[in-house]
């Protein structure tokens, strides 16, 4: 995937943009993340930027981004199906890498905190080790 299109895939949108794509993934997220958590690298994360995205504190511009991330990863058709085993995720992992590059720095510890509580609670997300 070059870096043209997820920069287009990333691109933050306006208010009502974020407030669909908002209610996109806090719907799916949840459920793809539990089929996800074995082949997506970086599961803590995905799940802190989830928290981040829906933190009102957060900037628009980030919220924006992570939402436009978040959903990406939650569509069912994409650039590469994630039925596909092993390569099923690549594309969703190269657009969460860009959104986690473009938005460092954002992603505070409370969000962790959410993360590590919310892994803590559904022991069949624990990635594999």
């Amino acid at each position: 995937m070059d870096d043209v299109k997820i920069g287009e895939i990333l691109l933050p949108g306006d208010e009502k943009e974020q407030e669909r794509q908002s209610q996109r993934v806090k719907k799916r997220f949840w459920p793809v993340l539990k089929r996800a958590m074995r082949q997506v690298p970086f599961g803590r994360d995905l799940i802190a930027s989830y928290y981040c995205a829906l933190d009102p504190r957060t900037p628009t511009k980030v919220r924006g981004i992570l939402l436009a991330a978040l959903v990406y990863f939650v569509l069912p058709l994409d650039g590469i199906p994630d039925f596909f085993a092993l390569v099923g995720f690549s594309d969703d992992i190269a657009v969460l890498t860009a959104a986690f590059a473009a938005i460092r720095g954002h992603v505070r510890d409370d969000h962790y905190v959410a993360a590590d509580k919310a892994l803590a609670d559904e022991p069949d997300m624990q990635p594999a080790r």
